[in-house]
Formats: C-alpha cells, sequence, structure tokens
C-alpha cells in the first residue's frame, strides 16, 4: 500500500485536528492555516489583474484542504425560479445562481468585475445579468460583458474582452450541480457529465434533504463513512440498539478514486432490512461507494425491489459544510413523507454529534484513528493526498490499496 502521509501536499489538511494511528503516526495531513487573500484597495481595470493574485487565492485556497475540478451540489433546482438570482458558497466561492428564460441554469462568481458589488444584488433579464451598480451586462451562459453603460463614443475599451468569472453549472437529480476549477486555472478541454443517481425503473419516488455541519469537510466525510458509530448516535427503536453490537466482517475493494463495500447481507440489527426481506422473500444486498471529492452511494437490492441514495459533503467554508442526501425507490410501501421522518432524524442526529465534535475541536486536541473501523478514514485521506500529488507532478494516481481486503469491527 502506498503512503504519502509524509509528502508536502499529503499534509492538506483541516486546521482544526491532525490524525493519529495506533502507533502515533500521522495519518491525516495538516497544514498550517493561511488568512485569506486580502481584498484590493481600490478598483482597477479587469484587463490589468494580476497573475499573482490568482495566485495567492490558490495558494489559500489550498491550504483550506480543498479537491477542485470536481462537481459540488450548489442548490436544489426548485429554488431557482423564474428571474431570482441565488446566493450560493462553494469552497468558499461567493456564486450567483439563475435560470435564462429558456430553461437553463447558469453559476457565476457573486462579484462584478468593476467593483466587486455581488451580481445577486443585480437583476436578470432573461439572458443577461446586470450589476445593480453602473449597470454593467453580462451575459449569464458565459460570463462575457456585453454593456458598460457608462462608456461615451469616444472610449476605445473593448467590452467583449471583459469576463465575469463564470462556472460549468447542470442539473442533475433536482440539484444545480456546478464544477469548481481551481482558482487562477483554466477549465480543462473536457468535462466529464455532473453525477447522477442510479435507478433501476422507469418509475420511483424520490426525495431530498439536508443539513449543515460546523465542520471542515474532511470530519464530515470521514463520519459519513464511519461504521462503529452507528449503535451509539443512531440507536433507536426502527434501527438499532446498543445492546445489539456484535462484530462484523465486510470486504473492501478499490475502485477509480474510491473504494466499496463490496456487496453483502446488510446488519440482522437494521429493522428495515428485515422487513423489505420478509416482504419480498428474497435475500437483500448492499453496496456502499465512497468517491472522490465527497460522494457516498448505497444500492439495497431485494428481487425487483430496489432503493438507491446519494449523499454527499459539500465545502462551503473552511468551517462549515452540507450534506445533500438524495434517495430514490421503488418499495410500494414507502411513502415517501415516511421515509422523510426518519430520515430527519438521522439527520438531525448527525448534525448535533457534529456540532458536539465541533465544540472540542476547537482546543485542537490530539486525535486519532484505529483499525479496522476507521481504516476507510485513512484511505480517505490517502485518495485525497494522492490524487494532489498526481495532479502536481502528472504521474499516474496512486491508490491505497493493493486489492480486496476485509475489515472487521463491533457495531
Amino acid at each position: 500500500m502506498s503512503d504519502s502521509r509524509n509528502s508536502p501536499l499529503g499534509r492538506l489538511f483541516c486546521r482544526e485536528a491532525v490524525y493519529y494511528d495506533a502507533n502515533d503516526s500521522e495519518c491525516g495531513p495538516k497544514g498550517p492555516p493561511l488568512q485569506a487573500p486580502g481584498t484590493m484597495s481600490e478598483a482597477v481595470r479587469t484587463m490589468m489583474r494580476m497573475d499573482a493574485e490568482a495566485a495567492q487565492e490558490a495558494a489559500a485556497q489550498a491550504d483550506a484542504g480543498f479537491l477542485w475540478d470536481f462537481w459540488y451540489p450548489a442548490a436544489r433546482s426548485t429554488e431557482i425560479r423564474g428571474e431570482k438570482l441565488v446566493k450560493a458558497m462553494l469552497l468558499e466561492v461567493p456564486l450567483v445562481l439563475g435560470r435564462t428564460s429558456e430553461g437553463k441554469v447558469f453559476a457565476m462568481r457573486d462579484s462584478c468585475p468593476h467593483r466587486g458589488i455581488p451580481l445577486s444584488y443585480g437583476r436578470l433579464d432573461g439572458k443577461v445579468v446586470e450589476c445593480c451598480y453602473h449597470g454593467w451586462r453580462f451575459d449569464a451562459c458565459s460570463g462575457q460583458c456585453v454593456e458598460i453603460p457608462s462608456l461615451s463614443s469616444q472610449d476605445k475599451l473593448k467590452v467583449e474582452r471583459i469576463f465575469a468569472g463564470h462556472f460549468p453549472c447542470e442539473e442533475r437529480d433536482g440539484y444545480v450541480w456546478v464544477y469548481m476549477n481551481s482558482p487562477g486555472t483554466r477549465l480543462p478541454e473536457k468535462i466529464p457529465a455532473a453525477p447522477a443517481l442510479t435507478v433501476f425503473s422507469g418509475k420511483y419516488k424520490i426525495t431530498h434533504l439536508s443539513c449543515e455541519l460546523p465542520s471542515h469537510i474532511d470530519h464530515g466525510i470521514i463520519g459519513l463513512m464511519d461504521p462503529a458509530h452507528g449503535p451509539f448516535v443512531h440507536q433507536s427503536w426502527f434501527w438499532r440498539k446498543r445492546g445489539s453490537i456484535h462484530e462484523k466482517a465486510k470486504q473492501f475493494e478499490p475502485i477509480p478514486n474510491g473504494f466499496r463495500m463490496s456487496p453483502h447481507s446488510p446488519s440482522t440489527n437494521s429493522a428495515p432490512y428485515q422487513l423489505l426481506k420478509k416482504i419480498t422473500g428474497e435475500p437483500v444486498t448492499t453496496t456502499i461507494d465512497f468517491v472522490l471529492p465527497n460522494i457516498r452511494t448505497e444500492i439495497d437490492q431485494s428481487g425487483k425491489m430496489w432503493f438507491s441514495s446519494r449523499a454527499t459533503v459539500t465545502p462551503v467554508r473552511r468551517d462549515l459544510c452540507r450534506i445533500d442526501f438524495v434517495a430514490a425507490w421503488n418499495l410500494f410501501f414507502l411513502p415517501v413523507w415516511i421515509f422523510r421522518i426518519f430520515g430527519k432524524i438521522f439527520l438531525r442526529q448527525d448534525q448535533e454529534t457534529m456540532i458536539q465534535q465541533a465544540e472540542g475541536l476547537k482546543h485542537n486536541p490530539r486525535l486519532m484513528l484505529i483499525d479496522d473501523a476507521d481504516r476507510p478514514a485513512k484511505w480517505y485521506f490517502a485518495l485525497k493526498a494522492n490524487l494532489i500529488e498526481s495532479r502536481r507532478t502528472g504521474a499516474p494516481m496512486v491508490h491505497p490499496m493493493d486489492g480486496p481486503v476485509t475489515l472487521r469491527w463491533r457495531s
């Protein structure tokens, strides 16, 4: 297994904590926090912006421990209606979202390149976003400036050479996704499609849930994949009890940019799975994937019945992230409103736990990760560090898993 924990880029991690394994060696990377890039004290012409500013911003953002050049969900599709402009923030980048008169969603940096006022205070006329300060107008789908009202016939400024920050934007599964390329870099020639939820029939029910976590994305992600907290955080009559803890063994295998808990029979101490098995009369199989930068998917199948879910932990700021959860199913006995009740309970339990954890992390405690229950967290940190190193050097990314492995823990 490759170990990139001691490389400089392998130490990119949130400023709150460093993780140690049982042998007292670091397994979560870290780096000293940098101050956010300073704002300019006076306005300058957009075309004169210096490369040094972009480099400074990129350095500060890298220190935040974010992964760039990926799709992230910015908002629910239902929030973007008519000519309404909607604020959002991803990876500490302020965004303004909207929808053209043709129904196409767009995402721009929420800052006018003239004086920096948020474009979200302006207006959208169906195709063009107009700044509220001086009326500069920008094509919503490209960010290109199309008009500067204050220019006279004597001005020779080439308006079409001015651009507001603009990001690729797509809709999938009821979310508006934004592709966040690294600050100061050009978009790649080919961008993959935004992630889509896997479904197995033409008709199904679907619902969405979300909650905010006052923590760095790394804490949110390793909490999401943690297999041992269930009986303590989620103990309840409809799921599992603390007294039902028993030893488990699951096989994991490497997949591109992530790892998979191989298809298996779900826990016998989880009531919903046992109910599904009784209804169909067939075994239930569960497959769980984690893929960089932040996606956990789970697929449960029993005969012709299926349940598919995706949870993303989206970095808003270095001290705030958001869980976006979407689930689809063809289980005739499970109404959406029933699932939402129990789903909200689960998310609230996780949220309360992360709020409590954030209280302790303020004091920069010494933390540790153990085998086998915390091995997925170690893989995550290694995947993240190895991807950054691969992008830096141009060498192929080294996967931290050599092949399938069986992990054992009690939960």
